[in-house]
């Protein structure tokens, strides 16, 4: 079973994010679930989803405690709420952040992504120039670094999702952040690394 954690905040769509990525899922054969964990339902406050994704059938009715990977829509939302918590080592963070992975203080456990989701979201006009919404965004970004889901799955879900003509723009943004995601090294990567430059030494 693969669990994966959405933090961001109300009016980011992490629970539409969720949404997209059980259906590319479960098009492309897996058994699937999501939900939500909200406290206040108000715009801007802290929001949690999860996803599950199994190819037997999934029985669990708890929320996610040992993440296999986290998306982090807001890394505002770092400065107060360990995101890593219960993360599996090895696991992917894909964060909406114009920094590098390695600018992360996480490489020694896990795998970093980092896209500029709300530039790419902003120049696709999802939401506002100044309140971009960037959940399909990272789901594009999270399709690059973990290979899990096809980028094809991810449009089929998001014109399953979301309606009119601005699907078509979300496809666009999940495209974008999908060709343009920074990765770190992973960990074997950078194993190997540090053993060819103790070599050299």
């Amino acid at each position: 079973m693969i669990e994966i954690r959405i933090h961001g905040r109300g009016g980011q769509g992490a629970v539409i994010a969720s949404l997209i990525l059980a259906r590319a899922g479960h098009s492309q054969g897996w058994n699937v679930q999501v939900f939500p964990e909200f406290g206040v339902e108000r715009r801007g406050v802290p929001v949690t989803a999860f996803a599950r994704l199994d190819r037997q059938p999934i029985y669990l009715r708890t929320r996610v405690y040992r993440p296999d990977h986290i998306i982090v829509l807001d890394p505002a939302l770092m400065k107060f709420i360990d995101v890593t918590a219960g993360l599996k080592e090895g696991g992917w963070i894909v964060i909406n952040s114009t920094r590098s992975p390695s600018e992360f203080p996480f490489t020694d456990s896990y795998r970093v992504a980092t896209v500029d989701a709300n530039a790419i979201a902003a120049k696709n006009k999802i939401g506002t120039p100044t309140s971009p919404i960037v959940n399909t965004t990272m789901v594009g970004a999270f399709a690059c670094a973990t290979q899990l889901i096809s980028m094809d799955s991810i449009s089929e879900a998001i014109l399953e999702t979301i309606p009119g003509a601005a699907a078509a723009s979300n496809i666009a943004a999940a495209t974008e952040a999908f060709d343009s995601t920074e990765l770190s090294l992973t960990l074997l990567q950078e194993a190997l690394k540090n053993t060819e430059e103790l070599h050299l030494r």
